[in-house]
């Protein structure tokens, strides 16, 4: 309960905050519609000339851009901005402000996590939503509870796939706080906008096992669609939780080799 309520005001912080910034806010719907319209004319213009690609036609790829854009707007809205507080340019290790958020008398990763929120990424989550509804009204067939089911789990275990690699990559900044390796992901998970099918199969093995973007987003559209197996769904929840419990043991590993600024 102590933690909850923390995350409470974590978030009225953070409320406040970007509310004494209100030229911020027509600033993030402007990108927010750029962001939204670029993608869907990406996979309009790619339908227009072929009816389907491996297997994913208009609808199911407009559904997989939605997943992406809700994921993406999940991971601006709490996951992205403490980690990037942390490990981003001039993030805390790099600057040696880390040394005050050590001392706090909280778990440290769950204080980096959940420290900051990015309400203005309420609005690319309705975007997101909102594609994804489309897309499943342009289907033209009623979703069964089990495919409901079956997308739920499949989106909070692409969501909880996202934070451990984000919080691997925080957690390599303590030995290399010159690296921004979270830009480095940024560009990797441009792709996940995209059935991972589509790649070639080098990239697609790496989009699925190393830096398992593809995951994230392709399985949830495939719920919808109803190409998803269960045993495919229980795999990638037991990766969600093997990749969190793998990032979670770097971060702490990495704090343990924390040099203070001051030392």
């Amino acid at each position: 309960m102590r933690y909850l309520r923390l995350i409470g005001r974590f978030m009225k912080a953070s409320f406040l905050e970007e509310a004494a910034h209100r030229a911020n806010f027509f600033i993030s719907i402007l990108y927010s519609l750029l962001n939204l319209g670029t993608g869907v004319l990406g996979v309009v213009v790619l339908f227009g000339q072929v009816e389907e690609v491996k297997g994913w036609n208009l609808s199911s790829t407009l559904a997989l851009l939605g997943v992406y854009l809700i994921v993406s707007a999940l991971r601006s809205l709490f996951i992205g901005p403490g980690l990037d507080t942390l490990a981003g340019m001039d993030g805390e290790i790099w600057s040696g402000a880390f040394d005050f958020t050590a001392l706090r008398p909280l778990n440290i990763q769950f204080y980096v996590s959940f420290r900051k929120w990015r309400w203005f990424s309420l609005f690319d989550l309705a975007l997101g939503a909102s594609v994804l509804v489309y897309a499943v009204t342009r289907m033209g067939q009623a979703l069964t509870l089990a495919q409901i089911g079956m997308f739920c789990a499949a989106l909070v275990a692409g969501v909880l796939t996202l934070y451990a690699i984000l919080l691997a990559f925080a957690g390599l900044v303590f030995w290399s706080p010159e690296v921004l390796f979270t830009w480095l992901f940024n560009g990797i998970f441009q792709m996940a906008r995209y059935p991972v099918g589509v790649y070639p199969g080098w990239l697609k093995l790496v989009l699925t096992w190393v830096i398992p973007v593809g995951v994230i987003t392709t399985l949830p559209a495939q719920a919808l669609t109803g190409a998803l197996s269960g045993w495919t769904l229980a795999g990638a929840v037991l990766l969600a939780l093997v990749l969190s419990a793998a990032a979670s043991l770097l971060f702490r590993t990495g704090l343990r080799h924390y040099a203070s600024a001051s030392s």
